[in-house]
């Protein structure tokens, strides 16, 4: 796996209230949404352990397209009410799947992704896109990553 030179706390408060931070030094300022969610990318793969993708799927003409990421080549095209990603999008709601293998039309990018979650990003009222974290680990995310990671995504689309 990867090594970093920072060490993040591995307390989760204390590591979301440390990733607010440095995701709000990296972002004020910047009028560029997709240099904005690469930097966010990379700082996510940065500082959460167990995780072996961190990106971005964007809407356009209707379905989801890669965004900016960290992690091995992924799916280009998510329709929507497909994968987790897509079912996100559908139901407009975030998904915690502690199990991808057991979540029907689970899309595979990668087979060594065992757990998933998904953060709806919204701007006007409109889903524009999800950022979508993915582990080895099954049950790698809980509630406290589902809540931390909501307030990054509010972050990004201010």
């Amino acid at each position: 796996m990867k090594t970093t030179s920072m060490t993040y706390p591995a307390e989760k408060t204390a590591l979301y209230r440390l990733l607010r931070t440095q995701l709000q030094g990296l972002t004020d300022g910047v009028p560029y949404l997709l240099a904005n969610l690469a930097n966010a990318s990379a700082l996510l793969y940065q500082a959460l352990t167990d995780i072996n993708w961190a990106g971005f799927y964007l809407m356009q003409d209707g379905k989801l397209v890669l965004g900016p990421f960290q992690g091995k080549p992924a799916c280009v095209e998510i329709q929507v009410g497909f994968g987790v990603c897509g079912t996100a999008v559908q139901q407009d709601e975030i998904m915690l799947v502690e199990n991808v293998h057991e979540f029907p039309g689970h899309i595979a990018c990668d087979s060594a992704s065992n757990s998933e979650i998904v953060i709806p990003m919204h701007k006007g009222g409109e889903i524009v896109g999800v950022l979508d974290i993915d582990s080895p680990v099954l049950a790698r995310f809980d509630k406290e990553d589902e809540q931390g990671l909501a307030e990054l995504v509010r972050i990004l689309m201010q």
